[in-house]
């Protein structure tokens, strides 16, 4: 049976990867705090503080068919290569696609990279750096995969971004609901579970180097008519001005009083991720309309009206609404 040590296996992504590597059999262990979560049924649990001495002590007198790490922190992830790259036979390493320099335009996995982070813990803001220097630590190994994840979304998530519009008009129904004047912004969303199924596939080929996760292409215009034909609105999607938004406080992409997706042209090649190498490698990606329909019912589950980590509450929305009448 292959052994699978899963580095963060008890939070969205992480776990996913876990109980897909179970479904297929692995012998899986999820080592992390667990405050995220708890580790897939089947597999083992071990608790540890990645930023703590000795943190891999538990784990390091075995060897290891496949690592699979997804640390933002790059003090985590030196350590963790460190302390169990020897016995490793195969480690992959979960990245994004906001490692690139220039994010304006189309990106490969050729493009020029941000300054690597040199200190090993990272703000939100040096996120992209910290990735970086994280990818740079995984590579020194013979039989490395980094995997750039794009925008992922599906059951589950919990940065709220793509579950946000098919939950607002859920809930809107007939009633009016904002929407960013992003028609035609360029936007590729990975389903986590397609991610999952992929990585743990391609871990257990033994493929190597670098290559991007991500979604089919498509518009953050056709992201939102898809999320109401799918959640059943009929009410009025409003398009203020971006300018009118901004002197608002709504802000975007992400976080509390934003409207998720919507992103500056600085960072519209999030949406122009060339996926040519992944597709070969194997990548099935389900319809956007799936990965919607099962995030809205993960979102109804949840409670539409919940108090959310991006996007605007309703209460919010309906103060813009009636300013804009």
């Amino acid at each position: 049976m292959t052994t699978m040590l899963v580095l963060g296996g008890t939070s969205w992504v992480g776990g996913c990867i876990a109980r897909e590597a179970l479904g297929r059999g692995h012998d899986v262990t999820c080592l992390a705090r667990g405050e995220s979560g708890q580790a897939p049924a089947g597999a083992t649990f071990v608790r540890a503080d990645r930023s703590a001495p000795g943190a891999y002590d538990a784990v390091a007198d075995r060897a290891w068919d496949l690592v699979v790490d997804l640390s933002r922190q790059p003090g985590q992830v030196r350590s963790a290569v460190a302390a169990l790259g020897g016995r490793a036979g195969h480690w992959t390493f979960v990245s994004t696609g906001s490692v690139y320099a220039d994010q304006s335009g189309p990106l490969t996995e050729a493009s020029p990279l941000l300054e690597p982070l040199e200190a090993d813990e990272a703000t939100p803001e040096e996120y992209g750096h910290a990735k970086v220097a994280c990818e740079q630590a995984v590579t020194t190994l013979p039989r490395h995969l980094v995997v750039r994840a794009g925008l992922i979304g599906g059951p589950g998530d919990r940065s709220d971004r793509l579950g946000y519009y098919v939950s607002r008009f859920a809930l809107a129904g007939d009633q009016d609901v904002l929407v960013p004047d992003a028609a035609n912004q360029p936007m590729q969303v990975i389903d986590v579970r397609d991610l999952a199924a992929w990585i743990v596939r391609s871990a257990e080929r033994g493929a190597t180097g670098i290559v991007h996760g991500a979604g089919s292409r498509t518009t953050v215009g056709e992201l939102i008519a898809v999320s109401a034909e799918v959640s059943g609105f009929t009410g009025r999607r409003v398009v203020p001005e971006v300018d009118w938004l901004h002197e608002h406080g709504v802000q975007e992409w992400m976080g509390p009083r934003s409207l998720p997706l919507w992103l500056p042209a600085s960072h519209h090649g999030m949406g122009r991720m060339d996926d040519a190498r992944a597709i070969g490698w194997g990548l099935v990606r389900r319809p956007l309309d799936r990965t919607l329909a099962d995030t809205l019912a993960d979102e109804r589950d949840r409670g539409l009206d919940r108090p959310r980590a991006a996007g605007l509450s309703r209460a919010e929305e309906l103060q813009l609404l009636a300013e804009l009448a």
